[in-house]
């Protein structure tokens, strides 16, 4: 039985991918990230290190958890391509927590024979924290008819999809018109004029008195 395979025609703006939770991250893990990665940073491997620079312990390279992350689009996004992929990261992946990776679709848009969709990704901890967000825009054959027909060779499906998104601005609400009205009515009030200071008598007239 082939594959499963994603095409645009069944993805709406919405949809949730399934969950995926990694098993508790643990040290081992950490080393054989360490050796396939190449980086040997000791605050990740080495205990009595990441203590002497004053962390609890060691803890996960964000890049490992960025890898879950992509791991949970390529595992929903099946026979798609990976135009785009970018992570923030939040908090602190410490040995012994659970990391679990969501995400949903907000933007789903096609012109030109080509298809895509944008996905917002997140990953929290075993307490509901949040550790890791960021996006992904895949490419898709519109459906499979139109894979075959372009593994043939022939031109794709042309299907003009305008963009769909969930992250609609809200607009300003407008001033209420007897609010406008009113400003535009009112005249600032003529400038009063300036007060006289009154003299002082002089030093002399007020020291003179009349016999």
């Amino acid at each position: 039985m082939p594959a499963r395979k994603l095409y645009f025609e069944t993805v709406r703006v919405g949809d949730e991918l399934p969950a995926l939770a990694k098993s508790p991250v643990d040290r081992v893990q950490l080393a054989r990230y360490a050796g396939a990665s190449g980086d040997f940073n000791p605050v990740h491997v080495d205990e009595l290190y990441a203590r002497s620079i004053g962390m609890p312990s060691v803890y996960a390279p964000g890049m490992l958890v960025m890898g879950f992350l992509g791991q949970l689009v390529s595992d929903w996004a099946r026979g798609a391509q990976l135009r785009k992929y970018t992570v923030k990261f939040v908090k602190i992946v410490w040995p012994g927590d659970t990391v679990v990776c969501k995400g949903r679709v907000t933007d789903r848009w096609g012109e030109n024979g080509r298809y895509f969709a944008e996905i917002d990704l997140w990953a929290e901890n075993q307490k509901g924290e949040l550790v890791m967000k960021g996006s992904a825009t895949i490419q898709m054959f519109y459906s499979l008819e139109d894979e075959t027909r372009q593994r043939s060779g022939q031109p794709p499906i042309m299907v003009d999809v305008p963009r769909e998104s969930l992250l609609t601005a809200v607009p300003e609400p407008a001033p209420a018109p007897q609010t406008v009205a009113a400003a535009a009515d009112k005249k600032p009030a003529p400038a009063r004029p300036a007060t006289p200071a009154a003299k002082k008598p002089s030093a002399k007239a007020a020291g003179t008195k009349k016999k």
